[in-house]
């Protein structure tokens, strides 16, 4: 049975491959036509489709919202109890249907076509009712199904579904889309979180920096570390400017030499040439600096005055998603 039912999944995905390779062929005149519209469209791309279509016409409507190209989902037997009225004449319909004449999709074309807008129209065929009245028509046909029995729609969705992703993309590319203009879109992703948050976002601010004066001892320092957790401390001068960061790397070391934690100032033993962030850098820049030069925190300075602003650590990165 195990060797059955391994077969049975390999010629499924057999199958499947053997429809998206065949739609290569596909991508010609009407596929940049469709492109075109799309392009061109002042409103949104409305996307339709029943059954099994609706839902990879779904997915479609969001891959497109996605990458740059206003569109949502339709449902075809809700358009014609009033939803059509989400359809406007600045808008432009793409169509899901395999036969081409899905019921609920027919009922709709001469509302759609009074609105003046492009139809574009996935379908196996041409002739059928859906293909001869689109403006485009884009064939996803497939040799057979997936499904043994012929009936489960199965490699003519994934075929339906490559299409889609095909001219989202081709839309992507020639509209300029950017890693940017996509984090804007999902500002709640691990790619959102790394183009878009800055350090002042996340940043320890306040009375949460660990701060000490360069006249303190390094006892005082150990405590200001303690009770903020970050692992590091900030040394200021009378003026409030930044001169110098203690770790617990530098806390090592300085036991390591016998140093006299109550009676050594810290500005004594203080690293003078540390890494420092600004406010308006990317997370990520953070991130790549504390691996770059294997340090745990960093201070945040405003460069323009030289004034600490705020302090960051590896556990404020991991919080915010971005490491």
């Amino acid at each position: 049975m195990d060797t059955k039912v391994i077969q049975l999944g390999i010629a499924v995905l057999e199958t499947e491959a053997k429809a998206i390779a065949e739609l290569k062929t596909r991508i010609d005149s009407s596929f940049v036509a469709a492109c075109k519209y799309m392009l061109s469209c002042t409103g949104r791309v409305i996307v339709l489709g029943m059954g099994k279509s609706g839902h990879i016409g779904g997915k479609i409507a969001a891959t497109l919202a996605s990458t740059g190209t206003p569109a949502f989902f339709v449902h075809p037997g809700e358009a014609s109890h009033g939803d059509l009225g989400m359809i406007t004449d600045k808008d432009v319909v793409l169509a899901l249907s395999n036969s081409g004449e899905t019921e609920e999709i027919c009922m709709l074309l001469p509302l759609i076509k009074r609105l003046g807008i492009p139809l574009i129209a996935l379908t196996s065929r041409s002739q059928s009712t859906l293909g001869k009245i689109s403006d485009v028509h884009i064939d996803i046909s497939v040799a057979q199904e997936a499904c043994p029995l012929g009936l489960a729609p199965t490699a003519s969705t994934t075929a339906s579904l490559a299409m889609g992703d095909a001219l989202a993309i081709a839309l992507l590319e020639s509209r300029g889309f950017t890693k940017e203009d996509f984090a804007r879109s999902h500002p709640g992703g691990q790619l959102g979180r790394r183009l878009l948050l800055h350090i002042r976002d996340i940043m320890h601010q306040g009375t949460d920096i660990p701060i000490v004066r360069d006249h303190d001892l390094l006892s005082q320092a150990l405590l200001e570390m303690t009770s903020k957790g970050l692992g590091m401390t900030t040394v200021i001068n009378n003026t409030g400017e930044l001169i110098g960061i203690f770790t617990d790397g530098d806390l090592r070391r300085s036991l390591d030499q016998g140093i006299d934690i109550h009676h050594t100032l810290i500005a004594q033993v203080m690293t003078v040439n540390y890494k420092s962030l600004g406010p308006d850098q990317l997370a990520v820049e953070a991130l790549s600096i504390m691996e770059r030069y294997r340090v745990n925190a960093l201070p945040v300075v405003e460069y323009s005055t030289q004034k600490l602003v705020g302090a960051l650590n590896t556990h404020d990165l991991l919080r915010a998603g971005v490491l």
